[in-house]
């Protein structure tokens, strides 16, 4: 999440003259819930994925691979050698490449038939699910082997086109202009169009990776998350302290926007580790709960409540990263309800945005007069 409000007489740390700072009941609640939850999810123990390390399902995948079939399932993928042609390298034999894209081979059948017979003769024994590979076993429904988790995260895709299709609108055709330049009054204006087209590349790479898990999805799923919520810390540290000059702007994201660009090289040429990255996001996103909180208490912007809505429904919905789940019925878990938390926040953020568009632009047109 990011956004917020400025001007001097607004600002939390840039004027505490004429803001006595006093928080408000709800913002005090909002501020330590936030704490709370993130400093829990930060220092809680990552569960490891054991089922992967499961010499039952290890030596079914290896069998797999070797023979070609599971039992009775016959995987047509394994006839083909790993570069993806047949024993007789003829080229009218090699896998189309919609197969390839969809990534039916035989690793990944393999895996995902291994894991489901290995799940259902632990379900007969009593015992409970595990993960496998960092992941629930989940049932398949055609291509998207996570169908809930695809289709909310498309869902948030569209949420985010549209609040930043009507923020366009709004502070283009419907607040006035700067007569001279045609530019908007709103400050923030470009930095929250970017912002914009980050949270929607970085939902469209959560859907694909969830309807098709292989390295490439995962890495770009990873590095656009990432992305998004560096550029998040950028945005919101740059809203809370009304920073409007480009220079300070400039030394403000430089040195976060370095560690965020070498994270991403990490995580892609180096080693994608799951532990140390849900821990970068887990600093990034709480970085910025604690910076919207306190303003939110502080702050006398029209459009608080919503902020303050927003900053406890993000608290909230940590709680089902935090208490994850097995999937209900090998369809829905604690990351596809979380999927599904962010859309109405995501309307309502938006929603935010555009109000401090208006009231920003209202206070820069009454100082003109």
């Amino acid at each position: 999440m990011v956004g917020a409000c400025s001007s001097r007489s607004e600002s939390p740390f840039a004027s505490s003259i004429h803001i006595p700072i006093r928080f408000p009941l709800a913002g005090m609640a909002v501020c330590w819930f936030s704490l709370f939850l993130c400093f829990g999810f930060l220092f809680g123990l990552l569960e490891c994925s054991i089922g992967d390390r499961d010499p039952i399902y290890r030596n079914c995948v290896d069998q797999c691979v070797e023979m070609g079939n599971i039992g009775t399932v016959s995987i047509a993928h394994c006839k083909f050698p790993p570069d993806g042609a047949n024993v007789n390298s003829s080229w009218y034999m090699q896998e189309p490449l919609y197969v390839q894209w969809k990534h039916l081979n035989c690793i990944s059948e393999c895996r995902y038939h291994c894991m489901m017979q290995r799940e259902n003769e632990r379900e007969a024994q009593g015992q409970s699910p595990v993960k496998y590979h960092g992941k629930w076993s989940f049932k398949r429904v055609f291509v998207f082997q996570e169908p809930v988790s695809a289709a909310f995260s498309a869902l948030n895709l569209l949420m985010h086109f549209i609040g930043w299709l009507s923020f366009f609108i709004l502070v283009h055709y419907k607040l006035p202009l700067r007569p001279q330049s045609k530019r908007t009054y709103y400050e923030y204006t470009g930095l929250w169009h970017i912002y914009g087209l980050l949270s929607m590349n970085a939902w469209f790479w959560s859907a694909i990776f969830h309807t098709l898990d292989f390295n490439l999805t995962e890495k770009f799923d990873y590095s656009s998350a990432v992305a998004l919520l560096g550029y998040s810390v950028i945005l919101s540290t740059l809203r809370v302290f009304n920073v409007k000059d480009e220079a300070s702007r400039v030394m403000y994201a430089a040195p976060i926007l370095a560690f965020v660009t070498t994270h991403i090289l990490y995580l892609n040429f180096y080693e994608l580790d799951y532990g140390w990255n849900m821990k970068v996001c887990l600093v990034m996103g709480f970085a910025q709960l604690i910076m919207w909180s306190v303003w939110a208490g502080i702050t006398r912007h029209p459009a608080r409540l919503k902020l303050w809505t927003v900053v406890f429904g993000c608290a909230l919905a940590m709680l089902l990263e935090i208490y994850d789940f097995p999937p209900y019925q090998g369809y829905v878990d604690a990351h596809a309800l979380w999927h599904f938390s962010t859309i109405p926040l995501t309307y309502l953020w938006w929603s935010f945005i555009k109000d401090d568009a208006v009231y920003r632009t209202s206070s820069q047109i009454r100082k003109l007069k």
